[in-house]
């Protein structure tokens, strides 16, 4: 996943709007991540030439397959990572924001011992 940090988080926030919405645009990335009209432009601008999402003519905002498997796999660690911590005895909305900044960092090896731990 060669996608720097801020790029991976734009394509998570991506996917859960989706989930809560068939549309995406661009003002609902402004609104959900508290972000900019032109830093959320200027990313949808290079998410779109990396090949991690499509634009419509409308301006709504699709995952690529490639978009949304890395999509998942970030929200994917996030989850886990917020579990783990949760369980370990820290309060939810902490152990969401410190899992929001291990999520990108965070080893394969090591988030799949974690997911093993949390589902065990």
């Amino acid at each position: 996943m060669n996608l720097h940090e801020s790029g991976q988080m734009y394509l998570e926030t991506i996917l859960v709007l989706s989930k809560k919405s068939s549309a995406v645009r661009s003002i609902d990335i402004v609104e959900h991540m508290g972000y900019s009209k032109p830093s959320v432009s200027r990313a949808v601008g290079l998410l779109k030439n990396g090949g991690f999402i499509v634009v419509d003519k409308d301006g709504y905002i699709t995952l690529t397959p490639i978009g949304k498997e890395t999509a998942e796999k970030i929200y994917e660690r996030h989850t886990v990572l917020t579990a783990w911590l949760v369980k370990l005895g820290v309060d939810p909305e902490t152990a969401a924001e410190d899992a929001c900044r291990m999520e990108h960092t965070i080893s394969d090896t090591s988030i799949a011992a974690i997911k093993r731990f949390v589902e065990g």
